[in-house]
């Protein structure tokens, strides 16, 4: 039985990046003699295990053949007999295909390290083509690695090409669309992910709604400067897209609640907030509700924030007037008899009159 390093811990570590996990391939063992050791097993499709001590992930070498569509249409077979190399062989790209033994050494048959160093993003087999989320993968790596200006090689970028052209990346899930999405939007450049994708059809099945938007990438990667989640960098996309857009983007990818709602806010009202003291008072005051400054003003500052990056606008006095406009005290207006409904219009009056003062 022999343990190596493998995958992105690899791969991390030769780029100088921090290393914030490590994961594990096992040579010449078995399920039962890992149990015997020890290791808890969680993988129920192959055989992975956790370090008693560490936690860390541990598996089986195994091969994989392709028996079916979609992302899990494989058969994994993981014995003894399976050599590193067969199971280095299986992976996506070159880079993420280098194993290291506990005493430094590299074991790097598809040339990953020389890939590093000359910045390439190349896939390790045909075998590639075999499952369609490694299109994404691909350009989520590419936006991962955007500091250090990876690119796709072009026999690459072709076999993406030609996987989308098949389709084939319809056979996926939008849980694993959304999942490469939410981690390429973590990234130092996300904007790259949606310039890969578009350089191979990529954007056409699960992003149809982003493909005809010039200087996309160059959009979101200025916005991921000082918009640092996830979560804010989708809602930035709201500003780029129609209110029917921006729903049928979401409801495809079946983004979480707040992603979906954020996206929407920013799509139906960043115009209004970023124009607010030229619009109809009353207009204004509707969008501070439905965009929370009444209720929920830490989701309020958060979608003020991105709207004024996606505008490059400072909007400190519009979270000045949301503020005093959410401090409306309805006790005065319940001294001068105002109940029920009633007390309602008059709050917004008082309201809507603060507001036309700030405006002037």
């Amino acid at each position: 039985m022999e343990t190596f390093l493998v995958g992105g811990a690899v791969r991390d570590a030769l780029l100088g990046l921090p290393v914030r996990e490590r994961d594990w391939v096992v040579v010449g063992s078995t399920a039962a003699e890992m149990l015997r050791l020890g290791y808890r097993q969680v993988g129920r499709d192959f055989p992975v295990f956790l370090h008693p001590q560490t936690h860390e992930e541990y598996a089986l070498a195994r091969t994989e053949r392709k028996v079916a569509a979609g992302h899990t249409g494989f058969v994994c077979h993981a014995g003894p007999e399976v050599t590193l190399e067969d199971d280095l062989r299986r992976r996506d790209l070159t880079v993420n295909a280098i194993a290291q033994s506990h005493d430094g050494v590299l074991i790097d048959p598809w040339r990953g390290a020389h890939d590093l160093a000359a910045r390439r993003l190349r896939h390790v087999s045909d075998a590639f083509v075999e499952d369609p989320l490694r299109v994404f993968r691909a350009a989520r790596f590419a936006a991962q690695l955007g500091a250090f200006e990876f690119r796709v090689v072009p026999e690459t970028l072709q076999l993406m090409n030609d996987m989308c052209r098949r389709d084939l990346v319809a056979e996926l899930a939008a849980e694993r669309i959304w999942q490469e999405l939410s981690k390429a939007l973590n990234t130092v450049s996300p904007g790259v992910y949606f310039d890969v994708l578009s350089q191979c059809g990529g954007l056409d099945r699960w992003f149809v709604e982003l493909g005809s938007i010039g200087g996309l990438a160059n959009f979101l990667n200025k916005c991921a400067q000082r918009l640092h989640e996830p979560l804010e960098r989708y809602g930035a996309l709201g500003w780029l897209l129609s209110v029917a857009a921006a729903s049928e983007l979401s409801d495809r990818l079946k983004a979480p609640n707040d992603s979906r709602r954020i996206v929407l806010d920013i799509a139906h009202h960043g115009r209004t907030l970023v124009g607010w003291r030229s619009v109809d008072a009353a207009l204004l005051l509707d969008c501070l509700k439905a965009t929370g400054a009444l209720r929920q003003p830490d989701g309020f500052v958060r979608e003020v924030a991105i709207v004024a990056e996606c505008a490059s606008v400072d909007l400190a006095d519009l979270m000045v007037l949301a503020r005093q406009v959410a401090g409306v005290a309805s006790a005065p207006l319940r001294s001068l008899g105002h109940e029920g409904r009633a007390l309602g219009v008059a709050l917004d009056e008082a309201r809507i009159d603060l507001i036309r003062r700030a405006q002037a």
